[in-house]
């Protein structure tokens, strides 16, 4: 192809992994061994000039491009005039107007307040806090297949043993799983899995708050079935157990929407962001009803770095970028045109091809991570990045730019279209 200038990975990607190996702690992982220099919308440039289509957008990162102008010239602008001085020490326009953002763009018209952090795992943490100190009570309840983190309290909050709990216990107290809405596996209807769900939460004493994904990211890209959410929703407003929503990877445009739970109008009472928030910097959030957040002592909430104002700067100028060339159209888009074509496979190897938006996911029949396995590293030869998912590895996801040009998108469907042909003669 004449995106590729040599094999995957090319020979200066294994010199940087031979450093690598003297340097970097055996326990962090990368999906592809190559070593990136520059970047463009839908393209990956390595060291060895291979240009890779980037299906991934480092898992939902860089949504609006990469680099993405209005980003990198507020980041610009911004380094020039100070890096940190610690909000909490002393503040800043920028922290307050992502807030304020994020106030208007999250669901609901109620009076909101927000915290800055620095990634999903703290901020998870932190509306796991607040919701036990606005209700006084202890006990979480959380998913199947639910990812959310991994430091201590987010693994015990996550499903996934291998790799992200294995070996790392004992975990934070209180918390609870119970069945969600897996529409393939389960064979319910959203009331029916609600009713289930709702059956096993009722058995949870001291029940602070119900945190779940709206769809869910590492487990698999679970879309539930309609109708499961809201259900869920109405029974924590009755029974004063408050929502939280970890839109971290489904949320600012992913889905086709502002936030996932726009889709079908639930308003959680707290909202955990990060991910495509900043364009590719550290920014994480928490914004929830006022009342709920206000319910911290002064103190209670913050960190060094959180809302640092050059990561404040990278997300006002994404927002701006996304409502500019209104992303969730064109996550929509891409939908649109992916869905049909993978489903036009029709391949005794595919379970289910599902999605939302420009969060897609590929699920094979084999409940390993065999299949997945070679069709990703097939796509990865070819010069295209996608991941895998799923609590069996059985789940190739994609997550493109929401910027990617129509022909790169196309290319890099029918290389992975190619590779689940492949898959199935070898």
């Amino acid at each position: 192809m004449t995106r590729l200038r040599t094999e995957i990975p090319g020979p200066r990607s294994r010199e940087l992994t031979a450093r690598r190996g003297s340097a970097v702690a055996s326990g962090v992982g990368s999906a592809l061994p190559v070593f990136v220099e520059r970047a463009e919308d839908g393209l990956l440039v390595d060291v060895d000039g291979n240009r890779l289509i980037d299906l991934a957008s480092g898992i939902a990162v860089t949504s609006v491009g990469n680099p993405a102008p209005r980003v990198a010239r507020a980041v610009r602008e911004q380094v020039d005039r100070f890096s940190h001085t610690c909000f909490m020490v002393t503040p800043y326009e920028g922290y307050l107007e992502v807030c304020e953002r994020l106030g208007e763009l999250t669901p609901g018209d109620h009076e909101k307040r927000s915290v800055l952090l620095n990634s999903g795992a703290e901020a998870v943490e932190n509306a796991v806090k607040i919701a036990r100190r606005a209700t006084g009570r202890a006990a979480v309840v959380v998913f199947d297949h639910a990812y959310h983190g991994r430091t201590n309290l987010t693994m015990a909050l996550t499903a996934k043993e291998v790799p992200y709990k294995h070996g790392f216990g004992p975990f934070a107290p209180e918390v609870h799983r119970v069945p969600g809405s897996y529409p393939l596996h389960d064979g319910l209807t959203g009331e029916q899995a609600a009713r289930r769900a709702i059956a096993a939460i009722e058995r949870v004493d001291d029940l602070a708050c119900v945190l779940i994904e709206p769809i869910q990211g590492e487990g698999g890209f679970i879309v539930p079935a309609p109708g499961f959410l809201p259900a869920l929703a109405r029974w924590c407003r009755e029974r004063g157990v408050l929502l939280v929503a970890d839109e971290i990877q489904t949320g600012f445009c992913r889905t086709g929407a502002w936030f996932a739970c726009d889709h079908e109008g639930v308003v959680p009472d707290l909202v955990t962001t990060a991910k495509g928030i900043a364009g590719g910097l550290p920014l994480a959030a928490v914004t929830g009803r006022a009342e709920v957040m206000d319910a911290v002592h002064a103190g209670g909430l913050g960190g060094t770095y959180g809302g640092n104002p050059i990561a404040c700067a990278a997300a006002l100028g994404a927002i701006d970028t996304m409502r500019e060339l209104d992303l969730g159209a064109a996550a929509r888009r891409i939908g649109a045109t992916a869905l049909p074509r993978l489903r036009a496979l029709d391949s005794p190897l595919v379970a289910e091809v599902r999605g939302r938006g420009a969060m897609l996911a590929v699920e094979f029949a084999d409940r390993t991570p065999e299949v997945a396995g070679r069709v990703a590293a097939a796509c990865h030869a070819a010069g295209v990045v996608v991941l895998t998912c799923g609590t069996y590895g059985n789940v190739i996801r994609l997550l493109p730019p929401l910027v990617i040009p129509d022909v790169l998108l196309a290319e890099g469907l029918a290389v992975l279209e190619d590779a689940i042909t492949a898959a199935r003669g070898s």
